[in-house]
This record gives C-alpha cells, sequence and structure tokens, in this order.
C-alpha cells in the first residue's frame, strides 16, 4: 500500500466517514442535545471535512505527504486525546439511548478506526521519509 492510499484511507475517515454517521438523529439533528452543543458538532464535521478536502488536494495534487501526514494526526490525535479526556468533562461515546457502537464488542469503533488510522498515517510519514532518504521519487511511494 502506497503512502497516498494510506493517507487517503485516513482523510476519508475522518472528512467523509465521520458525517454520514453524525447527519442524523443521533448527533446533528437529536433534539435531546442543546443547540450550542449541536452547533458546535457541525462546526466540528464541516471544519474535519474542509481540513480532508486540502488535505486530499496536497496528497493528489501537490505530491505532498509531510503535512497532510500532520494535519490529519492532529484531527484524529485530537479525537483519541478528547476520548482519553472524557472522564474529565463527562463526556461519553454512548449516545443519548445509551447504545455504543463497537467492534468486536471489544472497542468504540471510533477509538479502533482511529487508532489504526494514526498506524497508517505513521507507517505513509515512515514511507516518505524512506524515500525522501533514499533519494527517490515522491512519486512512486
Amino acid at each position: 500500500m502506497t503512502a497516498r492510499v494510506m493517507i487517503t484511507i485516513c482523510i476519508l475517515l475522518y472528512a467523509a466517514g465521520v458525517p454520514y454517521l453524525e447527519v442524523n438523529e443521533t448527533h446533528v439533528f437529536n433534539t435531546e442535545w442543546p443547540a450550542h452543543a449541536r452547533l458546535h458538532n457541525v462546526w466540528q464535521l464541516i471544519t474535519n471535512s474542509l481540513i480532508g478536502v486540502s488535505c486530499l488536494w496536497m496528497v493528489w495534487a501537490r505530491n505532498e505527504i509531510r503535512l497532510p501526514v500532520l494535519m490529519s494526526t492532529l484531527v484524529m490525535g485530537g479525537f483519541m486525546l478528547a476520548y482519553l479526556l472524557r472522564d474529565v468533562y463527562q463526556g461519553s461515546m454512548k449516545h443519548t439511548d445509551g447504545s455504543e457502537v463497537m467492534v468486536l464488542g471489544l472497542v468504540n469503533i471510533g477509538v479502533a478506526a482511529y487508532g489504526l488510522g494514526l498506524l497508517l498515517l505513521a507507517a505513509a510519514f515512515l514511507l516518505d521519509a524512506q524515500s525522501r532518504y533514499r533519494g527517490g521519487s515522491r512519486a512512486s511511494v
């Protein structure tokens, strides 16, 4: 798998996958959420999607790897940090109906997806660094 493909998978997770999962009655249209919280959720979704579009442009039009890796790591790492700090601000990955989307009943889907995404981003960065070290063309990465 190339660095470009690895980064693209990660970008699609946060720029398209998360909005797909959240623009519905569990998040954006959840009447049990305060209107202010819904506004912040939509803001975050739009911001992350626009960051993703920018990263895709850099990866595919400019053949840039490092900055999209950094930006995507900030988005995905921000989620992971918010997840780790959830007890501090009384946050939860459970929906208002008490359900939580899990992978194999073991780990929250967001933690699993973004954990895998962060590993893919690290691998993409290392592939790019290796290519630069060897003096190879990044176009083949």
